[in-house]
């Protein structure tokens, strides 16, 4: 299918599963890049993470693997191998999430993917990396956010520690991974050569613990539970209104004062206690007394749309039914449609080479004849390899 898109040319051999990989190759399919997935014969394990579920295929599945086409390979036969390697010839980017050695052990390592394929990028996404005391280990997003301290910095005194709701290390490794790409790819323009790049779990739970990290290495100390405060700001934080909850975030000592000046509390502009941040965080229970006292005679979202209007953070605290069909977000064309699928688009917004929903997420190994068909190979090959169990057919199911 044709595609105008910044990645279009670009062909990505995908052999990741679940979260962080897919996340990553959607990124690249939406804008242009020819993804195809590289599944087990068993498929990728979270076709079956649902309810809810189109046909057989969940929902999880269904949010981060469109733009895709799929085929089954059994990579553990050396017949799957040799389809692998042929995939390979004309492939930009190989990324992979497999156990650390497992390509080695199957004899399509590193060393052997750069002599023979020199231009190729080869990404590998893995929990911990394959050296260090953990090196191999598997990595999953809530262990990774218990291990690097997010889940200690998250929650309040009453709730304990609390795991953040999304998945926020899986997705972020993906967004890290396609960066890496990207960067790769760049590289390759002026050396000609591709090169190995890897993103793990573990590395970016620690890149993303700002400020906190940040903090512990000005004063040594770790970040206590502030809910939904801020531990440098003041305030940055939930309160209550006549309605719904809003969210309150001030950056600076200016947007304070115009805070103040704007729900009619100048005086709380200059007070002592409240005129720079340092004096809002030593005064932070005072300042949401009085702050507290002024919202609750409002309702939310009219109080939202004039604060926003003048230039200050408030937003009101939405349930995901809401956000989804909120008017800004149907303005701005952020929910796409094709068939029976429905996601959210890409954020990146190119102004001449735009993403573009091209295919909707496939079945388990539907591409299967397709794909080896451009590659070369005849109909009665291709039922050879599927009659070996190297391939897995289109029709099979899983």
């Amino acid at each position: 299918m044709s595609s105008t898109g910044a990645m279009t040319g670009l062909r990505v051999i995908d052999l990741t599963r679940v979260l962080g990989g897919p996340y990553c190759t959607q990124i690249l399919a939406d804008h242009g890049a020819d993804v195809i997935k590289v599944e087990p014969p068993a498929g990728d394990e979270v076709r079956d993470w649902g309810p809810p579920f189109h046909e057989e295929d969940a929902a999880y599945f269904v949010g981060i693997n469109r733009n895709k086409r799929s085929i089954g390979l059994d990579l553990a036969s050396e017949g799957g191998r040799a389809v692998l390697m042929k995939l390979l010839e004309t492939a930009d980017v190989l990324i992979e999430n497999f156990k650390p050695g497992t390509l080695d052990k199957w004899g399509i390592g590193n060393d052997v993917l750069r002599a023979k394929f020199p231009k190729l990028v080869h990404c590998r996404i893995s929990g911990f990396g394959a050296d260090g005391p953990r090196g191999g280990n598997p990595g999953y997003d809530a262990i990774i956010q218990a291990m690097t301290g997010m889940i200690a910095a998250t929650g309040s005194p009453e709730s304990g520690p609390m795991r953040i709701g999304v998945p926020l290390v899986d997705i972020t490794t993906g967004l890290y991974a396609a960066i890496g790409i990207l960067m790769a790819l760049s590289e390759r323009q002026r050396s000609g050569l591709g090169q190995f790049l890897e993103t793990t779990l573990y590395e970016t739970g620690l890149a993303i613990m700002h400020p906190h990290t940040a903090n512990y290495f000005m004063h040594g100390k770790p970040p206590g539970l502030t809910g939904n405060e801020h531990p440098n700001l003041v305030p940055y934080a939930i309160f209550p209104t006549r309605t719904d909850n809003i969210f309150i975030g001030v950056g600076n000592d200016g947007t304070f004062r115009k805070l103040a000046k704007e729900i009619g509390k100048p005086e709380l502009g200059t007070d002592p206690r409240f005129a720079r941040n340092k004096d809002r965080i030593a005064n932070r229970d005072a300042l949401r007394a009085e702050l507290a006292a002024v919202f609750s005679q409002h309702e939310a979202e009219p109080l939202c749309n004039r604060l926003l209007a003048a230039g200050l953070p408030a937003g009101p605290v939405q349930k995901i039914d809401q956000a989804l069909t909120n008017p800004h977000t149907l303005h701005r064309g952020d929910i796409i449609e094709k068939d029976w699928y429905k996601g959210v688009a890409s954020p990146i917004r190119l102004e001449r080479t735009k993403p573009s929903l091209r295919r909707t997420p496939p079945k388990f190994s539907q591409h299967t004849s397709e794909v080896l068909g451009e590659f070369g190979y005849s109909k009665d090959e291709i039922a050879a390899l599927v009659a070996k169990g190297a391939v897995c057919g289109s029709d099979r199911k899983r």
